[in-house]
């Protein structure tokens, strides 16, 4: 017997399968792109906001960082006070979990670690006008010197509540608190509820359509 096939709440293209997962099967391109990322691995962590879970992490309230936890390259995200959000390769949900309570153990404080995979949607604006299409549907200021890459946010964003991560491709990721130009091509990773995802999607496209933002395949964190 085959094992079931997870989907997204967000219809794809043409589909192939991924790790257990149905995913949009049409090559990434085009100048401006939202892309489906729900399959990747979601695992959010809670403990105290300023302990040494945190330096466990290696990333504090409102940052990111990529990281190798033992379980592949994950990307490590301070979504708020006392919470993170781990994002790792389609169907490493399992190990990743154990990675990261393995990385906690040793840190002596009350951490809670839940696998939210399914229970969540994710999706990447990616292209040089991503700003201008989000700025559209988003209060928050996205200019570098306030949301530089390797920064992250929960807002609402069409009137969903929505964390937002600055990721973007191609580049070097700067720590400081303005960055001009980082080499990379502007991207964002927007993660919500899963029953808000598909509204969400096509909030974002409806946004975009003046700008010729187009539904492509999966990226994955690469």
């Amino acid at each position: 017997m085959s094992s079931p096939l997870a989907r997204s709440p967000i219809p794809p293209g043409p589909a192939t399968e991924r790790d257990g997962w149905e995913v949009d099967a049409r090559v990434p391109g085009g100048p401006l792109t939202l892309s489906d990322e729900t399959p990747l691995a979601k695992v959010h962590v809670r403990a105290p906001f300023d302990g040494a879970s945190r330096a466990a992490l290696g990333v504090g309230f409102r940052r990111t960082r990529r990281a190798d936890l033992g379980a592949g390259e994950v990307l490590v995200v301070g979504s708020g006070p006392g919470e993170w959000l781990v994002l790792g390769a389609p169907g490493t949900a399992g190990a990743l979990r154990a990675a990261v309570e393995q990385r906690l153990a040793g840190t002596g404080e009350f951490t809670s670690v839940l696998d939210l995979t399914h229970g969540r949607a994710l999706v990447r604006l990616h292209g040089a006008a991503a700003p201008a299409v989000l700025a559209g549907v988003c209060a928050i200021d996205l200019a570098d010197a306030v949301t530089p890459d390797g920064s992250a946010f929960r807002t609402s964003v069409a009137g969903v509540v929505t964390d937002v991560v600055r990721d973007d491709l191609g580049g070097t990721q700067r720590s400081g608190a303005a960055a001009s130009d980082n080499g990379g091509v502007r991207s964002y990773l927007l993660h919500c509820e899963r029953s808000s995802g598909r509204y969400l999607a096509d909030a974002l496209l409806d946004a975009g359509r003046l700008s010729g933002l187009a539904m492509t395949g999966f990226r994955g964190l690469a």
